[in-house]
């Protein structure tokens, strides 16, 4: 994807207001000689950022703004290391709800929908943004946040909610829910937003098959104002990126050459007019690919990533083999017997590295034959034979917020 005039001035302005400002980043684009940008050459030159690059700024070294204009800090989901602090101005507040609100269109929800929110609020970017975005629109907010799913199902029904915000995982266990208590003729739900982790076809056509939903997937991270910079429209599961407020490239991430369209790789997010904290090239570590051709929305004007298969930093190695847990779900998928809820656990016994994939299936299907079947086409397609177990429906843990799927015990 090529980088265009506007975006270009866009981003020599960030570049002069960062050397301007002298803070965290500023000081990495001066030691790397940088003086501004005026072609794409020069913006292939600037240098990537990743968030250990951020956690050195900790707490408000990326502000690139005078405290009086910060107006809201938001902080990166994960639980282990410096927390990385994001300060947003007003304007970006703004921005970001106008880019929400355009999620939300793209869905097509309207001013007349209700919306239940059940992605946490905090120092989380999840919750207040799909509220921000909804209060934009014009649709009714109802701002559940997560868990007790004793009352998001009552909302659900008392307040006959149109429109469902969530992780994939807590989606699914929604759905579940509804299904075994069967009250899904009280539900009116028409439409799921689902973010903040990656979900595979199995799981999405669980959740459609049970509530009956119109499924969108939302694109963000918190450090680029957070999920709403990209959705997924009517016509297929592709996110359109909003390339008024981001500029998106797809690298090789073992050499980080940009790839042509259509190719996989590494998404790196520049913002074209965040105030707070500007980030140049940011490394999401997500793993996708520019979708080529045009969308049959008609909205080419904003460019559209595939689904996200993983990240670059989920890769395992196993006797010698790099594996990726979007490999074995989508081997897991080709198997009608089990559930979209899978397990993978790592452990080193008796010199050796060992994979266990657990695996939920009814009492109706010969466990052993199953066992076996997955086992062997896991060998065909990756090279190495797991230890395969089968559970019963429902055993494997279902979350209200992310569900960890992959334990790497062998170095505990």
């Amino acid at each position: 994807m090529r980088i265009n005039d506007t975006q270009l001035e866009q981003v020599n302005a960030q570049v002069q207001r960062l050397l301007k400002v002298d803070n965290f980043y500023g000081k990495r684009l001066r030691e790397a000689g940088i003086t501004g940008v005026s072609s794409e050459e020069d913006f292939y030159k600037l240098p990537f950022c990743e968030k250990h690059d951020l956690r050195e700024a900790y707490p408000l070294g990326l502000s690139a703004v005078p405290e009086s204009e910060i107006v809201r800090i938001h902080s990166s989901s994960g639980t282990t290391g410096t927390p990385v602090i994001i300060p947003y101005t007003q304007k970006d507040v703004d921005d970001w709800a106008i880019q929400f609100a355009r999620c939300y269109e793209y869905a097509g929800v309207t001013a007349e929908d209700r919306v239940q929110i059940t992605p946490g609020y905090g120092l989380w970017t999840a919750g207040i943004g799909f509220q921000a975005g909804c209060e934009r629109l014009g649709a009714m907010a109802i701002p559940m946040g997560p868990g007790n799913t004793e009352k998001q199902l009552q909302f659900m029904i008392d307040m006959q909610s149109t429109v469902l915000t969530a992780t994939a995982s807590y989606a699914l266990l929604l759905a579940e829910e509804i299904e075994r208590r069967g009250i899904k003729d009280q539900i009116k739900l028409k439409k799921l937003i689902t973010g903040s982790e990656r979900s595979g076809e199995k799981i999405r056509q669980r959740i459609i098959d049970a509530l009956g939903v119109e499924y969108y997937d939302i694109y963000g991270l918190t450090e680029v104002y957070g999920p709403g910079i990209g959705i997924s429209c009517q016509h297929g599961h592709e996110m359109h990126v909003w390339s008024d407020y981001v500029f998106l490239e797809i690298i090789d991430p073992e050499t980080g050459e940009n790839l042509p369209d259509g190719e996989w790789g590494e998404i790196v997010l520049t913002t074209l007019v965040k105030e707070g904290a500007p980030l140049i090239r940011f490394r999401t570590h997500d793993l996708s690919r520019i979708v080529p051709g045009p969308c049959g929305c008609g909205h080419d004007e904003h460019p559209r990533i595939d689904t996200i298969t993983g990240r670059s930093d989920d890769m395992m190695k196993i006797h010698g083999v790099n594996v990726f847990p979007a490999q074995i779900e989508e081997i897991l998928a080709t198997f009608p017997e089990v559930s979209s809820e899978y397990q993978i656990r790592l452990s080193h016994l008796d010199g050796r590295d060992t994979m266990r994939i657990y695996v939920e299936t009814n009492g109706s299907v010969d466990w052993e034959d199953l066992r076996h079947r997955i086992a062997r086409r896991v060998r065909h397609r990756i090279g190495f034979t797991p230890l395969v177990k089968i559970v019963e429906l429902g055993v494997l843990p279902r979350s209200e917020k992310k569900t960890k799927r992959v334990f790497d015990e062998r170095y505990e």
